[in-house]
């Protein structure tokens, strides 16, 4: 097995790290790459932070090992090794009529990263998280020992797998269950919110089966927390209709692109783009579920520097007064950027160290500026004072003492990933940051 020694960094940009990396073809090769240096697997680094980052070691790129392995018609479940790209999934299987129950804001997730992240999408409210739908996992050990491990054969493994961040093995590949009623097209309903308790209410009382807004994190006064909600369902027997061109961002982006003045334009234009009756679009599955993978690189918008996303779920119960106080101090500190997106989840989640609550996800990006931390620990004590978390697939500044009141499963999580990685070998940056990984 060849290693490549190179600097990478999670999509954000802002944390690096620097080693060797591999990136088998086949399983034999992946077990001669544990046998010369054993370390956690990544895929497309498509998480914000240090989660695929190993400062102390090798990583191991599993983007490769990425085939359609099997699928059975009459249940619906999907066989894959976990280099496979989700938005590729959907892509095959929706001119078939079949859909993957949830999808992340990006199709270039893997299906390795959407089970150890256990990943949410716009159908949350319905259809849970990804590893709801995950009915088996075959894992390697770093000994390079293989076992297929399912809700009934190891629970304990399984719940510590789904949402594990790759702590307890490599994910070689996994069976998916997808549902019927997918379509290439959707119909896609786009409503205006004037304010965030309008906004809230809409999600409240949203039928659809997938729903996101995008949110003004810009307005102030009584235009506070207004947005766009899009709601889509698939269009049966659609047809396929060819892509837009995909476009990339050739250079980084100079700082002026997201001062507060382009910002505030920006949000103001985009928000009056939709009527105030409303509209209905058709769209396609791509530009609904994943609209930013037509730009490529589009991190490079936020400049050399790199950025920050913040994305917290709070309970219902009190969410508007502690949304509204996140959003308040967003607007003052103008430090927003215009990608920001509020969504309703519903109670599922499938893993021990799964993000998902009931109740509502705030998401915003932030341009790495030296006041950019300063705002970010403002709104993780707000999260944490409602009783909400932060998700770690995008956290890059969460301290080790919150990560027990957040997420109270965490030690027997960390007694189960370290039996079975006692070596520590699939440790990362962020396992290390915040001690996941500690019994105590």
């Amino acid at each position: 097995m060849r290693w490549k020694t190179a600097d990478y960094t999670g999509w954000g940009r802002v944390l690096k790290a620097s080693g060797n990396i591999a990136r088998p073809e086949r399983i034999h090769a992946l077990k001669t790459t544990l046998k010369d240096a054993p370390g956690p697997a990544i895929g497309n680094r498509r998480s914000y932070g240090d989660a695929a980052l190993n400062s102390s070691g090798p990583v191991i790129d599993m983007t490769r090992l990425n085939r359609l392995i099997a699928f059975d018609e009459k249940t619906g479940i999907l066989k894959a090794e976990a280099g496979i790209e989700i938005g590729e999934i959907a892509r095959i299987f929706a001119p078939r009529g079949w859909a993957v129950p949830v999808l992340p804001g990006t199709g270039l997730a893997t299906l390795g990263g959407c089970i150890g992240n256990d990943v949410h999408g716009k159908s949350h409210h319905i259809a849970g998280s990804f590893g709801q739908h995950i009915t088996a996992i075959e894992l390697m050990a770093a000994s390079g020992r293989m076992k297929t491990i399912t809700p009934d054969s190891h629970p304990d493994l399984f719940r510590a797998t789904i949402g594990g961040l790759g702590q307890t093995g490599i994910i070689l590949a996994a069976e998916l269950r997808l549902i019927k009623g997918g379509a290439p097209m959707l119909n896609v309903r786009e409503s205006r919110a004037d304010n965030l308790d309008e906004f809230m209410s809409m999600l409240e009382t949203s039928g659809a089966t997938y729903s996101v807004g995008w949110i003004d994190a810009a307005a102030r006064g009584a235009a506070l927390g207004r947005g766009i909600l899009e709601e889509g369902e698939y269009l049966p027997e659609s047809a396929v209709q060819t892509a837009r061109k995909s476009r990339g961002i050739p250079m980084d982006a100079p700082k002026f692109a997201l001062s507060k003045p382009v910002v505030r334009l920006f949000n103001s234009a985009y928000f009056r783009r939709v009527p105030p009756e409303g509209r209905q679009r058709t769209r396609t599955l791509q530009d609904f579920f994943f609209p930013l993978d037509r730009v490529h690189d589009w991190n490079r918008l936020y400049g050399k520097q790199g950025f920050y996303q913040f994305q917290c779920v709070v309970p219902g119960e009190g969410a508007r007064d502690s949304l509204g106080q996140m959003i308040a101090r967003v607007a003052r500190s103008g430090l927003a950027s215009p990608l920001a997106v509020l969504k309703r989840l519903g109670e599922g989640r499938a893993g021990m160290m799964s993000f998902p609550m009931a109740g509502f996800t705030l998401a915003i990006d932030f341009a790495n500026r030296a006041e950019t931390p300063a705002l970010l620990r403002a709104l993780e004590k707000i999260t944490l004072a409602a009783g909400g978390r932060p998700y770690f697939a995008k956290d890059a500044l969460m301290r080790p003492d919150e990560v027990q009141a957040m997420y109270p499963e965490r030690a027997e999580f960390a007694r189960v990933a370290n039996a079975a990685d006692p070596g520590r070998f699939f440790e990362t940056d962020l396992v290390r940051r915040l001690r996941l990984r500690s019994e105590q």
